[in-house]
């Protein structure tokens, strides 16, 4: 692929350096002389030292024949003026790091796929951690369903029970839908139909519309989580 990367501060190095090891055609612009001398010394990428806002500078990048754009930079409103520039070069896909959650809709609005703020992600990540230990992994769908992994343990309601016996039960309700199955003895994970029986050690991946609150971990034994 061919991308340009617009930064390279903590969320653009990295990217960079994934890029190039890849296999990628990368061109990087960075307004920061010492930081793109840097970029430029360390991977195998073109390296422009100049303002991505500027028309011009996407046009030296090539944007026209780019693959992607993604706009790391630590500031919302650059990342608004890059991202409105590339959609000018039909460029097909358009990425960039939102700061400010408030500016989230923003760039929806004009078309732009989003990662939150990293240090967030990695903050909710580790309270995450200490508030709901049970809990493997785990995504925001939106604003209150996620998927989450959890481990079936021995003394789970739900152990011991087809899928349809604990929706029968009220384990399950139709806000919480198990979408795959780990089993030590299972070389592949098991795709669940309602007579499919839940044991203990199980690792599902778990969809809720209402999030992995208590009264869904309780549901798969783990009843020391703690409430938000």
């Amino acid at each position: 692929m061919y991308l340009i990367i617009v930064g390279a501060g903590d969320i653009g190095t990295p990217l960079i350096e994934i890029a190039t090891r890849s296999g990628n055609e990368v061109v990087v612009i960075e307004r920061d002389g010492a930081k793109a001398d840097r970029v430029a010394s360390e991977y195998d990428c073109l390296v422009l030292n100049a303002d991505a806002t500027v028309r011009e500078t996407l046009e030296d990048a090539g944007a026209d024949r780019a693959d992607a754009v993604i706009s790391t930079t630590d500031q919302d409103a650059t990342n608004v003026m890059v991202c409105l520039l590339a959609k000018e070069f039909d460029v097909p896909s358009i990425l960039s790091v939102v700061h400010n959650p408030e500016h989230m809709s923003l760039f929806r609005q004009i078309g732009v796929n989003t990662m939150e703020n990293p240090q967030q992600l990695i903050a909710e990540h580790l309270y995450r951690s200490v508030a709901r230990p049970a809990i493997v992994d785990y995504m925001r769908i939106s604003e209150e369903a996620e998927v989450f992994e959890i481990t079936v343990t021995e003394d789970a309601p739900i152990a011991g029970r087809t899928l349809q016996e604990a929706a029968q039960e009220g384990y399950l309700t139709g806000d919480t839908l198990v979408v795959a199955i780990a089993r030590e003895e299972s070389d592949k994970p098991i795709t669940p139909r309602g007579n499919t029986r839940i044991k203990a050690g199980d690792l599902l991946t778990v969809y809720s519309a209402v999030g992995a609150d208590p009264e869904i971990t309780d549901i798969f034994g783990h009843y020391e989580d703690t409430t938000e």
